[in-house]
């Protein structure tokens, strides 16, 4: 791929130079990581909403029905009241996602942080910053834009682990029918997951993410690009160069699609 001058200047934002090869070699395994943060502090809710009265909340283990059939209002407020899980109790805002909603490109990241959980938007703070050079090196942006621009944003998760431990096995499958929905209405054309648990969740396995970088993978007859969480590449820069890897591969094979 050929780069220009502002692309090159995105490279060195991300701590890379232009002549980092393509295909980088082999290093270690790296454990991908969720993304650490401190204490949470009160704040509004991201739409203003009031929390319902401990009354007026249905009771744990609730999760809404028909959420396969749901569009993109009903599914914001199935997440928004969702109590199928411990989290419910935790949580401030729950994160459903942001970015255009017929996206070409869709970014699966794995859990809700400190930042997630206070504003209700997925990838913030330093993680989110990170996030937005590398799209912006390849010319995608989750600014407004067209679709084959603008990219979709979400996680696995909708709500934030307490202390942001590490999702249980549970969590995951009582959320995973939201990201199964997003996945089906945004129809995307690429699917960039970032993470560990966004990665063994989508594609089943429990394999890491070094054994299944570089390899196209498929989630419902979607391309998936396995890659490292952007937290994790803020404590282990190196790895930088093998995510830039990840990214063009991720552009030649949506490039290479009919």
């Amino acid at each position: 791929m050929n780069l220009d001058d502002r692309r090159l200047g995105l490279l060195r934002e991300m701590g890379l130079t232009a002549w980092v090869p393509r295909h980088a070699g082999s290093a270690p395994d790296a454990p991908a990581v969720a993304a650490a943060d401190g204490p949470v502090a009160a704040a509004p809710g991201p739409e203003g909403l009031a929390a319902a009265p401990p009354e007026a909340l249905p009771p744990r283990g609730t999760r809404p029905s028909g959420i396969e059939q749901m569009d993109w209002p009903a599914l914001r407020e199935a997440v928004a009241g969702c109590r199928a899980c411990a989290l419910c109790e935790s949580r401030r805002h729950t994160v459903f996602g942001v970015g255009h909603e017929q996206a070409h490109w869709m970014i699966v990241g794995e859990a809700p942080g400190e930042n997630e959980d206070r504003l209700g938007e997925p990838f913030v703070g330093q993680a989110g910053r990170l996030l937005d050079n590398m799209l912006r090196a390849i010319g995608l942006t989750r600014e407004a834009a067209p679709p084959q621009r603008q990219v979709y944003i979400c996680n696995v998760l909708k709500c934030r682990p307490p202390g942001n431990r590490n999702p249980e096995p549970q969590e995951v499958a009582q959320c995973e029918p939201f990201l199964k929905r997003q996945v089906a209405l945004v129809k995307p054309r690429i699917i960039l997951a970032m993470g560990r648990f966004a990665v063994q969740s989508l594609l089943r396995t429990t394999e890491p993410i070094g054994r299944l970088r570089g390899r196209v993978h498929d989630y419902e007859g979607v391309p998936l690009i396995v890659t490292y969480h952007p937290a994790y590449l803020l404590r282990n820069l190196p790895d930088k160069a093998k995510a830039w890897d990840d990214l063009c591969l991720a552009l030649d094979t949506l490039q290479a699609r009919p």
